[in-house]
């Protein structure tokens, strides 16, 4: 049943992602509003992109401006990249759990209040020169 174990995980190692890249789990703020700050820094230089995030007077700003930095500290101290050749290869939201809470309404009713969470990721790759 377990046959070849040791052989797939090496195999599976092998495959692992090579670009550097970071991961926000559980972030209180809706994937909705944090796809539109994401959407801003697509594809851009990570220069570029910190200069954006800086000036983005949104609230998803600051969780996604911290995941970048990190992105880019991974890719300097574990894979001795150049920070300057780097840029936001891929960078989507993905929907987390929801916590459900319960507001008092009229006539002894409950109303359910919906605390989205988010999953942030950012990969970065090399720029071709």
């Amino acid at each position: 049943m377990a046959t070849r174990m040791r052989e797939k995980a090496a195999k599976r190692r092998e495959n692992a992602e090579k670009r550097p890249h970071a991961i926000a789990r559980y972030v209180r703020i809706s994937s909705r509003k944090v796809k539109i700050v994401i959407d801003l820094i697509r594809g851009k230089s990570v220069r570029e992109a910190l200069a954006i995030l800086e000036y983005t007077p949104k609230a998803a700003t600051e969780p996604v401006m911290k995941l970048l930095k990190s992105a880019i500290a991974n890719a300097e101290n574990n894979l001795d990249m150049n920070r300057e050749d780097l840029y936001v290869a891929e960078v989507y939201a993905n929907q987390g759990p929801t916590l459900m809470r319960f507001r008092p309404r009229a006539q002894g009713r409950a109303s359910r209040i919906r605390k989205r969470t988010s999953h942030i990721t950012i990969v970065l790759d090399q720029q071709a020169k």
